[in-house]
């Protein structure tokens, strides 16, 4: 692979990934103008954001399946306009509830591109090359946090909140132009994979039997809903509890995903040195740390507006070194039905943040302690699956750096 294709690869799979979160950065900074709009409050637009994780957490078990039945590209194709559709519905809603299944519709048609480009990792690089691919998936996807919000800020308190959604759309149709003309289908369509329910459940049974995919699933589930937390939280921390302007918290949410992204690429650098087994091993315990300081500093009330800021940074950094590490070793025991794992991966990771997400929103506290504890307890929860796992299976796991692959049936 010449290094013009390998960029162009990262690329344009960088912005399939990214599609999902630009879908929830870009339109945080306008959650006060849906609610006066929809005659709401914060708290109900947040459920607009639980949806749409719900609508992904679905969309996952949907395409996983068709994507190694079909291959990559119609699946793909299918879903980024499924996508367009559903975000020109979302800037015409009228009402909240609208809002909510229209959100729920637009994370089915954007989960194509996360899981197609997930599987198309696998497909295209070798196994023991998936963790720095992963992370360099994040530098493209770390645009959203940083670019996402600081726009969806601008819009809206420029042509509105509703234009949010247009250029949502828009985005949509330059990467469907994309994949049309320059991404290859990495995966010959296999005819003889079911679309019945029973195969379907067997499958994904079978994956669900592999020691190393259930460990890292939930442990990079739990870890990466501090993540969904932050998500759905900030606003109300930063806007209502600490008063910023919609324009200064896409800065805000801008500048702290630096943590995210830079530790991320630190990561890269780490894998020339250390496995990815063992840098998890050192960023998940490190990551709970933080969850329990920033819950106790929270609760004694000591943190104040920068106190907050830096504790969630050094939650992202560990995470931004945990996330990719973890999805690398999910994936590592499977080849040739990659994109089932990768869809029920997904369809975990994202159940698992919307339920984390919602629980944020149903605090009725005007504080940051809701973010704090939610924050610290999936950390924690993370900590205890991983080193419970590791004990019980030892043995069991196949390292990314190895040449060899589990084939899952």
């Amino acid at each position: 692979m010449t290094r013009q294709r390998y960029i162009s690869l990262i690329l344009i799979l960088g912005t399939l990934t990214a599609l999902g979160p630009f879908s929830i950065d870009m339109y945080l900074p306008g959650f006060p103008a849906i609610a006066k709009y929809m005659h709401t409050d914060v708290a109900g637009v947040a459920l607009s954001l639980s949806s749409f994780f719900i609508g992904l957490a679905a969309g996952q078990l949907l395409y996983g399946p068709l994507l190694d039945k079909f291959g990559r590209r119609k699946p793909l194709l299918f879903g980024l306009s499924f996508y367009i559709v559903a975000s020109v519905g979302c800037a015409m809603a009228t009402s909240l509830n609208a809002l909510i299944i229209l959100r729920i519709i637009q994370a089915i048609g954007s989960c194509a591109a996360a899981v197609a480009s997930m599987a198309m990792v696998r497909d295209l690089f070798p196994v023991n090359e998936n963790a720095k691919v992963f992370a360099l998936l994040m530098l493209v996807v770390g645009a959203s946090p940083m670019v996402a919000p600081t726009i969806g800020g601008y819009v809206t308190a420029g042509p509105g909140w509703q234009w949010v959604f247009i250029v949502l759309a828009g985005m949509a149709v330059l990467i469907l132009l994309a994949v049309i003309f320059v991404l290859p289908d990495s995966y010959q369509p296999d005819p003889t994979i079911s679309l019945k329910p029973r195969p379907i459940i067997n499958g994904f049974l079978n994956v669900l039997k592999i020691p190393q995919f259930y460990t890292y699933t939930l442990t990079g589930s739990f870890a990466f809903s501090g993540l969904f937390a932050y998500v759905a939280g900030s606003p109300l921390v930063f806007m209502e509890v600490f008063g910023v302007s919609d324009t200064v918290y896409g800065w805000i949410f801008a500048g702290l995903s630096v943590g995210f992204i830079g530790s991320s690429q630190v990561n890269s650098l780490l894998l020339r040195r250390f496995t990815s087994e063992q840098i998890v091993k050192v960023s998940l315990p490190a990551q709970a740390l933080v969850g329990v300081l920033f819950l106790i500093g929270s609760l004694l009330g000591v943190l104040g507006f920068w106190g907050t800021i830096v504790m969630i940074f050094l939650f992202l950094c560990c995470l931004g070194m945990t996330n990719p590490n973890a999805a690398a070793l999910t994936l590592a025991p499977f080849s040739k039905n990659a994109g089932t794992a990768s869809s029920l991966f997904g369809a975990i990771q994202l159940g698992i943040g919307a339920l984390v997400s919602t629980s944020v929103s149903l605090f009725d506290s005007l504080s940051v302690v809701p973010l704090a504890a939610v924050m610290c307890v999936t950390a924690v929860i993370a900590f205890i699956i991983l080193f419970t796992s590791l004990r019980v299976n030892r043995g069991k796991f196949t390292g990314v750096s190895g040449e060899a692959a589990v084939m899952v049936h």
